[in-house]
C-alpha cells in the first residue's frame, strides 16, 4: 500500500518537533516579557539549550517573532478559508466568518498580543510590520477575495473589495474586542460576540448590499482610494 504523503526521516521529524517546541516557548516568552524584553539568550535559557542551537533555526529575533505569528495564524487562515465558501448563501456565510473572526480576536492570546503590539510598535516598527503582515493583512485579503467574488456575482454592489474587507473587520472589532483591549471587560461571552457580529454585518450589508448607495467619487473599484 502506497501513500501520497511524504515520509519524514527521523532526523527531519526531530528537527520539525524541535522547531515547534522553540516556537511554543518563544510565543509565551514574547507575551510575558514583551518584544523589547525578549532576547535570544533568554529564550535559549528557557528552552534549556544553547543560543547557537536556537540561532541555527532562527537567525534573528525578528525572524523568530515572524515564525511565532505565522504558526499562530496559519491554522486560522485555513479555517477561515473553509468558512468563506463562495457556493454558500452570502449572509449566513459572512455571519459565520464574522463570528469566527471575533472568537479568534477575543481569545486571551490574541488580546495579549494586540496589547503587546500597541504598546511597543512605536519603538520597534519592525514588530508592527511583522504583526500586520501575518495577522490583519492576510485575514483581510482572504475576506476581500470572497467579497470580490460576491460582487462579481451581483450579491454585493460593485466597490473596492479590499476597502470593504477593512470596513467589515473594523466593524467587528468595534465592540467587545475594543473593550477587552482596554480592560473594560474580562472576557467576551458568546452572546457579546454574536451581537457584535450581527451589528457589524447589518451595517455592512446596508452599505454594500446590491441596493446600497453607489461609491462616492474617487472610491470606484480600482481607483485611487487608499487601502489599509
Amino acid at each position: 500500500m502506497t501513500s501520497d504523503c511524504p515520509i519524514l526521516s527521523r532526523r527531519e521529524a526531530k528537527r520539525r518537533d524541535r522547531r515547534e517546541a522553540i516556537l511554543d516557548v518563544a510565543a509565551g516568552y514574547f507575551l510575558e516579557h514583551g518584544y523589547a524584553g525578549t532576547t535570544m539568550s533568554g529564550i535559549a535559557a528557557a528552552l534549556g539549550g544553547s543560543k547557537g542551537t536556537l540561532w541555527s533555526y532562527f537567525p534573528s529575533k525578528e525572524e523568530l517573532f515572524s515564525a511565532v505569528l505565522d504558526q499562530a495564524t496559519t491554522a486560522y487562515r485555513a479555517r477561515l478559508s473553509e468558512i468563506l465558501d463562495p457556493c454558500g448563501e452570502l449572509v449566513p456565510t459572512l455571519r459565520r466568518a464574522c463570528i469566527s473572526l471575533m472568537e479568534k480576536l477575543t481569545s486571551p492570546q490574541a488580546i495579549a498580543l494586540h496589547r503587546l503590539v500597541i504598546s511597543e510598535a512605536s519603538r520597534f516598527p519592525e514588530m508592527g510590520r511583522i504583526f500586520y503582515k501575518h495577522a490583519p493583512r492576510h485575514t483581510r485579503q482572504l475576506i476581500a477575495t470572497f467579497l470580490k467574488g460576491a460582487m462579481d456575482r451581483g450579491q454585493l454592489r460593485r466597490a473596492d473589495a479590499e476597502e470593504a474587507s477593512r470596513i467589515l473587520t473594523v466593524l467587528c472589532m468595534s465592540g467587545c474586542h475594543q473593550k477587552l483591549v482596554f480592560g473594560q471587560i474580562d472576557k467576551a461571552t458568546p452572546e457579546m460576540i454574536m451581537k457584535d457580529a450581527s451589528v457589524a454585518l447589518d451595517v455592512f450589508m446596508r452599505a454594500y448590499g446590491p441596493g446600497g448607495a453607489p461609491a462616492p467619487a474617487g472610491h470606484e473599484p480600482g481607483g485611487d482610494a487608499q487601502r489599509a
